[in-house]
């Protein structure tokens, strides 16, 4: 089986005879069921691709679409002139980047058309081409928009030069209104979504997909496509990694399952990261390697986020559908980016929960913002959480703290110069991390009190209290005192407990001690 890994011409792949998940017959309901759509996704979801394929459909190369659900819906096959602008494959770090990108697309249409004329601003060149394709056609105009978003994304954070790409890519996708009936269908694609009160000001016609029950799954992969189109790739994948098919099955999606798009359909699995582990016969985090999220990491930091929320965050609809206030709140933009994803809801309150969709994100953004939030030895998070980890699983609560000490003790805390805030972020993502191997509790409530961290592994658990400068000892001895271990009293596991001293002073672990 040819996997399509990289490939976003949906003619290449139809071609070359690569495996595609046939999502025509959406394509379909989209063309006969509305004009103006909207859709976001994160990065390497397939809105290329999916552009690409409306592309084919509207320019009518139905031979490329044999075999596939839209050839027998579709009765028709009309053949409409096709603008697609492509925002992708270019870092924005100007007015002048957006302007020669617009210009490069626009001029190719021009040429197209055999326009002469070439106005001063790129709105009405826009809109001279599609009034021209329109008249040398006879038939309304397509208009396909890739990646909307990123001269924005690229400059989150730099608020004047932002707001200029807001001005003029308003008054450029404004042409969509202008021009309404010389256009037949619209589709827009992004990471996020950028108000309407911003860069979609008056295109009020234009229906938001992204949260749409119906088209949930028109970008990525579903359970039902997974067993269906891939079915002997995961047999041979739990060969390769000497595993039963069932266990196979579970662990990719406990690895690039869970994206929910909304509130009542079953998870998405991430297709770069699924068709990558078939490819090469290995899970590995396919998909957040090729990206750092820098930019989540700086509004986050900017805004004072709490990152000990990140697995339980809440919010509402509208705040999950908005990026225009980031600067406040970054839970818009780590929802659409694909970092968190909506996990529970509540019908009375109409309150999201979010957290994050697998294994594979929460691994590599946890690990990211250790090194992020932690100034020393960048990169080394990811071996610290596994040496740690074998610490635990093996009994040794001295390895483990030795580890946790030093670690702490090189840190120089500037990212919130809070050195009590930085500790307290720090070990939620270490615990966090932690959590994909052993069962891990903070605040864990008992008949005698909470204790602020327990950690259970096969053979071991263990109990630590942290006081703030105060003594180990005074740490151990509220263990004993309360009595945290009591619940583990007819448990045939040894028991360590842990009693830490956190000094502002030094900024950092002052001393610790274990006791059994």
């Amino acid at each position: 089986m040819l996997y399509p890994i990289g490939i976003q011409n949906f003619s290449d792949l139809r071609q070359g005879g690569y495996v595609y998940v046939d999502k025509t017959h959406l394509l379909h309901s989209l063309y006969r069921n509305g004009k103006y759509y909207f859709l976001s996704r994160p990065r390497r979801f397939g809105k290329s691709l999916l552009i690409s394929t409306m592309q084919a459909f509207f320019e009518g190369k139905k031979e490329l679409f044999k075999g596939l659900a839209i050839e027998e819906l579709e009765k028709e096959w009309n053949e409409f002139p096709v603008l697609r602008i492509d925002f992708t494959g270019k870092k924005y770090s100007s007015i002048e980047d957006l302007y020669s990108m617009l210009d490069k697309h626009l001029g190719a249409f021009e040429a197209q058309y055999g326009i002469k004329q070439r106005y001063p601003s790129m709105d009405l060149r826009f809109q001279t081409i599609i009034e021209a394709a329109y008249r040398c056609t006879g038939r309304q105009v397509v208009i396909l928009i890739d990646e909307y978003d990123k001269p924005i994304v690229d400059n989150i954070g730099n608020d004047e030069l932002v707001s200029t790409f807001r001005k003029d890519l308003q008054g450029f996708y404004s042409v969509l209104k202008a021009e309404d009936e010389f256009i037949r269908f619209g589709f827009l694609t992004g990471v996020t979504k950028i108000g309407k009160v911003s860069v979609f000001s008056g295109l009020n016609n234009l229906n938001d997909i992204s949260m749409d029950a119906r088209y949930y799954d028109i970008c990525g992969i579903s359970e039902a496509e997974l067993k269906s189109y891939f079915d002997t790739s995961v047999e041979q994948l739990a060969a390769a990694n000497g595993c039963a098919k069932d266990e196979c099955y579970r662990k990719l999606a406990r690895m690039y399952d869970g994206y929910h798009f909304h509130r009542r359909v079953p998870g998405i699995y991430n297709p770069f990261s699924l068709l990558n582990t078939f490819q090469k016969m290995e899970f590995s985090e396919y998909w957040f390697e090729t990206g750092t999220p820098s930019f989540l990491a700086e509004v986050m930091q900017n805004t004072g986020y709490d990152v000990t929320r990140l697995s339980h965050e809440q919010a509402d609809s509208t705040l999950l559908t908005d990026i225009d206030t980031v600067f406040l709140n970054p839970i818009p933009l780590l929802y659409q980016s694909g970092y968190l994803t909506i996990t529970g809801y509540d019908d009375l309150s109409g309150i999201y929960t979010l957290g994050f969709p697998n294994i594979e994100v929460k691994h590599g953004f946890l690990t990211y913002l250790l090194n992020y939030y932690t100034t020393a030895q960048k990169g080394t998070g990811n071996l610290l959480i596994r040496q740690m980890g074998v610490d635990l699983r093996t009994g040794r609560p001295d390895d483990f703290m030795k580890r946790m000490e030093a670690f702490f003790a090189r840190q120089n805390y500037q990212i919130q110069a809070d050195v009590e805030k930085d500790f307290q972020y720090a070990m939620s993502i270490i615990l966090q991390l932690l959590g994909e191997y052993f069962t891990v509790r903070t605040e864990d409530a008992s008949s005698s009190g909470r204790s602020d961290i327990s950690i259970e592994t096969p053979d071991y658990v263990y109990i630590i209290e942290i006081k703030k400068d105060e003594s180990a000892d005074a740490a151990l001895s509220q263990i004993v005192e309360k009595a945290y271990d009591r619940r583990y009293a007819d448990d045939s596991r040894k028991v360590f407990k842990i009693g830490i001293s956190f000094s502002t002073r030094f900024r950092g672990i002052e001393e610790w001690k274990v006791a059994d």
